[in-house]
């Protein structure tokens, strides 16, 4: 019985071992994907970097870190920043980064996510602060660019690639939204005023111009009143009086023109015969 009872319990113990062995076995074998990296501390030393693929480790005497290559998207939390110009301003962006050097992000920092966005936000109220509200409407390539200069800068050592910042939103007091919006009416209407006075300008420039060119050509200032007097009588229903350019009848005036006295019953000599007035249609009076 004892020689059973022995047997009994050397056959649970292979078996026990074996499971171990299998335990171990099984642990030690790790597969990374192509976009992750595996960095491996053994007995608090660095190894070489392992993965994509298939490998090993040693149980109990490495220390294995997965660390994911492909492109992170973090929104930044929303920062309250006030801008040179003094006025106050909500802002949060958003901003895209990758691990280029997996050991580097393992051993460099604690945390290279926490890390980057703590950076990210300190830049982000920085260089707002340094911008007027005007810029940061306006200029906001300018601004991204500038950003993500400065924290792709900062996290450089610890293996971090900053891609991309984008301010995402910008919020305004509402105080302040209507003093823009009565900024912007204001230069609307200052725009259409001086488009208005100019085009006054270049009317008055023009007739100026056209009334020199007159001044010297009494031709044309002739032809002038008889295009005027054409369109005063383009309507035949109308009839219209004007006086005669004295030009016209001066030789007539000139002329000596005889006179005739006629008797009056009180003897007075009769009155001197006036011009006639030409009318518009041709008929005079």
């Amino acid at each position: 019985m004892s020689a059973i009872a022995s047997d009994a319990v050397f056959d649970a113990m292979v078996g026990m071992a074996g499971l171990i062995v299998l335990a171990v076995a099984m642990s030690s074998i790790k597969i990374a994907k192509e976009y992750e990296r595996g960095v491996v501390f053994r007995l608090g030393r660095l190894v070489p970097l392992r993965g994509p693929g298939l490998f090993f480790i040693i149980p109990g005497f490495d220390r294995l870190t997965m660390v994911d290559l492909r492109v992170v998207t973090h929104v930044v939390p929303q920062q309250e920043i006030i801008t040179s110009d003094n006025v106050t301003v909500k802002v949060n962006a958003v901003i895209f980064f990758q691990v280029v050097d997996a050991q580097a992000a393992i051993t460099r920092v604690v945390d290279y996510f926490e890390a980057t966005s703590q950076i990210a936000q300190t830049t982000l109220r920085a260089v707002l602060g340094q911008s007027s509200l005007d810029e940061l409407l306006g200029m906001r390539d300018t601004i991204n660019a500038r950003l993500q200069t400065i924290i792709d800068r900062q996290t450089e050592p610890w293996g971090i690639k900053v891609g991309t910042v984008e301010l995402k939103d910008a919020q305004l007091a509402d105080t302040m939204v209507r003093a823009l919006a009565r900024q912007a009416e204001a230069e609307r209407e200052k725009r259409a005023k001086i488009i208005a006075t100019d085009g006054e300008f270049q009317a008055a420039q023009v007739l100026a111009n056209a009334a020199e060119i007159i001044s010297t050509q009494p031709a044309a200032l002739a032809l002038r009143y008889m295009q005027t007097l054409l369109d005063m009588g383009s309507n035949q229903n109308s009839t219209i009086v004007f006086p005669i350019p004295i030009e016209l009848i001066k030789p007539l005036l000139a002329a000596p023109v005889p006179m005739k006295k006629a008797a009056a019953p009180n003897g007075a000599e009769a009155a001197k015969v006036a011009p006639p007035i030409v009318a518009a249609d041709g008929h005079s009076s």
